[in-house]
């Protein structure tokens, strides 16, 4: 008997995935900051990272996609047309304003979940805690915003698992959402009271539970295009896997998804849902632009390590925090992506007194030749994204 569900094979779930996460579209359309602002809500959001060993990570994620983006666009969008804000997904991100009522679960989620973790005890020890946070809070509130180095403590706490509690209650005041991030000074958090930066939204109802649900599962979806129930679940990170189970059961029946199975890179097939009109988008898709382009760590493609592996054939971990004599590539790796293939890795750093751009390694997948095709392709993207930096000279 045949089996009624149709398999999506693994180079179509591959054009499907870069084409839902805006990878096949030219990178060399025009970039303003309505273009920019679209980019974003189709992705869903954008990391921010503080390691700038090259560049910031929303930096590199954006120019990825957009050739004419340029950071004074993000600046904007999130400190003047507060278009966007810096909340937590899976990691801090900077997320369209327009769905700020659908953090406000996770800000009561949080706020429990803080308190109960051994990171307040960790963080607040020989303090009171509740007292810290609510000190931290009325200066805000009567001196405006502030930066963690506005806080004194007379304990030198060292990096950030010896946070202060003054910047460990600011970080929870932020995750329960009293807080947000108007602005960063020199990528330094400056945080105000959420009512005085966001007052429309704040104002706004927390979303009934249903609600709150369906758009979790429907937007996650929406950027996902092919999924499981635990990857819409953890593309928000703001429900658990069964809410998640339940609602595709219903999607299903609703018609709006369909049960499908997927060809892995290695050839497994695998159970999985996608948007009933798959077969539509896929013909829709354009070709990949014929480049060779550089993808942040932080890439949304390559969030999710599993279904990087499972999708690409792409093992990718991130080294920055392995100790340097246990690397296998580099400190700050990035993918290459060529049209709709991840064909490499390279290590690069900014020398920013310099003005270069320095290529400490480079590695080539497995059965990918060193062709002078590739290599020049290589070259042209590496010369794009030094003009980006600012560097005058690439050193491979």
């Amino acid at each position: 008997m045949a089996d009624p569900l149709p398999t999506i094979s693994s180079l179509d779930a591959q054009r499907l995935f870069l084409g839902a996460q805006g990878l096949l579209e030219e990178p060399a359309r025009l970039a303003t900051t309505a273009s920019l602002l679209g980019l974003i809500e189709r992705l869903g959001f954008v990391q921010v990272d503080t390691i700038n060993v090259v560049a910031r990570a929303h930096d590199l994620t954006l120019f990825s996609r957009l050739d004419g983006y340029r950071p004074e666009q993000w600046k904007k969008l999130l400190e003047g047309q507060r278009s966007l804000f810096e909340g937590f997904t899976h990691d801090a991100s900077a997320i369209p304003t327009a769905w700020f009522p659908h953090w406000k679960p996770r800000f009561e989620r949080d706020r429990t979940r803080i308190h109960a973790h051994a990171w307040w005890q960790h963080h607040f020890r020989g303090t009171d805690g509740v007292q810290v946070v609510r000190d931290v809070k009325a200066r805000i509130e009567g001196e405006g915003p502030l930066r963690s180095s506005d806080f004194e403590h007379p304990e030198k706490r060292g990096p950030w698992w010896g946070w202060k509690p003054q910047k460990a209650a600011l970080d929870f005041l932020w995750r329960s959402g009293e807080l947000m991030i108007p602005r960063r000074i020199g990528f330094q958090k400056v945080y105000d009271l959420t009512e005085r930066v966001l007052p429309d939204q704040h104002a706004l109802p927390c979303p009934d539970p249903a609600e709150h649900l369906e758009w979790a599962c429907g937007t996650a979806a929406e950027r996902l295009w092919i999924f499981t129930p635990k990857e819409l679940a953890d593309f928000w990170d703001a429900i658990e896997a069964p809410e998640a189970r339940a609602w595709c059961a219903a999607a299903e029946k609703a018609g709006r998804i369909v049960a499908v199975k997927v060809e892995d890179a290695d050839g497994t097939v695998r159970p999985a849902f996608a948007l009933a009109d798959w077969e539509a988008r896929l013909a829709r898709l354009p070709e990949p632009p014929p480049r060779t382009r550089l993808l942040c760590p932080f890439d949304p493609i390559l969030r999710d390590r599993s279904r990087a592996l499972r999708r690409f054939g792409f093992d990718y971990r991130f080294e920055a925090f392995v100790p340097e004599p246990k690397r296998q590539y580099g400190y700050f790796v990035l993918p290459i992506l060529e049209g709709d293939r991840l064909v490499g890795r390279l290590d690069p750093k900014l020398h920013r007194d310099r003005g270069l751009l320095e290529i400490k390694g480079l590695w080539w997948e497995p059965g990918v030749k060193a062709t002078k095709a590739r290599l020049r392709s290589l070259d042209g993207a590496l010369e794009r994204l030094a003009a980006f930096l600012g560097a005058d000279e690439v050193q491979r």
